[in-house]
């Protein structure tokens, strides 16, 4: 595991942590909360680092080079079936934030999930969360996984790029390259999980995604630490909660806009609402994740009995929060 936290110079903690693509609105306060200076607030030096996708990002932490990753909490189930024990301290979103988007010259033809039969559809990267959550909606639709093509197509600038180039016909991605296709009438919504109505539709219940995990090991040795990432991230949830789209944006780096600040706010405003306000795991949002990995998920097949999912989050650092 990763080591523990070097003091800075002004008797702050070094933290480093891991986004899953530090510019995507689904991890937004990783960025936000660093900007608004609620680390700084707690001692806390916080050095933020960026993969393009959550399965890189992962790696990083199980590496010991990181102390800390902003990513998707279905990691933390399928690491424990490889024998890692890694736990969400805060819980940012109820649901996954992506949005399916296909084509618009495909659109006649991709109507639904169950359309996903000898296409291609693109995800971050294999055994990413898009991924896995593209495989349980194929198969929930009746496709199995071998009659579509998966096509890892990373986000932003290089999803569009596949788009563009018929390397896929659908996929999934989030905020603000949703609000750039559909800006450019590139794409269109196949299906939206951005809210919890949304995500109830295509999955069937919450599927709790955006979340602060680490190694159970360290959590134990350095409460200290992960208290105050609590206290900062728990007060930036308020934050995204209490102020506008425009108010958010403003306070971001400002080429996150990518050099067009409408959009960029309308982005932000468009998957604000999956963020919760006070950063706790609902019990039964984890058990649904547990569900549909244990569906397809090749590392979760047939271990669902094995997995306790008392290890993969904890409330205990955000029930604390004042």
């Amino acid at each position: 595991g990763t080591g523990a936290p070097t003091q800075g110079a002004n008797g702050s903690t070094d933290v480093k942590i891991m986004v899953g693509g530090v510019e995507k609105v689904i991890y937004l306060p990783a960025k936000l909360a660093d900007q608004l200076g609620y680390f700084k607030d707690q001692g806390l030096n916080v050095q933020i680092l960026t993969e393009p996708a959550g399965a890189t990002a992962e790696n990083s932490l199980i590496a010991g080079d990181v102390h800390g990753v902003v990513g998707f909490y279905d990691h933390t189930i399928d690491l424990q079936t490889k024998g890692k024990c890694i736990t969400s301290v805060v819980q940012m979103a109820d649901v996954p934030g992506e949005v399916e988007v296909v084509a618009t010259s495909k659109a006649d033809a991709i109507k639904s999930p169950a359309d996903f039969k000898g296409k291609k559809l693109g995800f971050t990267s294999p055994g990413s969360s898009t991924d896995f959550l593209t495989q349980y909606l194929a198969t929930k639709n009746g496709v199995a996984t071998s009659e579509y093509t998966g096509v890892k197509a990373g986000a932003g600038t290089t999803f569009i790029s596949a788009l563009d180039n018929n390397g896929i016909d659908a996929g999934m991605t989030t905020d603000p390259t949703v609000a750039q296709l559909l800006d450019t009438k590139k794409a269109k919504i196949l299906l939206d999980m951005r809210t919890v109505q949304g995500t109830q539709a295509a999955l069937g219940g919450l599927y709790p995604a955006s979340s602060l995990y680490m190694d159970c090991a360290f959590v134990e040795q350095h409460k200290d630490v992960v208290q105050k990432l609590a206290n900062a991230f728990v007060k930036t949830l308020g934050y995204v909660n209490t102020h506008s789209a425009q108010e958010i944006a403003a306070q971001m780096p400002k080429d996150f806009a990518g050099g067009n600040m409408d959009l960029y706010v309308k982005s932000i405003n468009d998957s604000k609402g999956m963020f919760n306000t006070d950063g706790k795991m609902k019990a039964d949002g984890a058990k649904n994740v547990l569900e549909v990995l244990s569906q397809f998920s090749p590392n979760v097949k047939g271990k669902k009995d094995n997995i306790d999912l008392s290890k993969t989050y904890t409330t205990e650092f955000v029930t604390k929060v004042q």
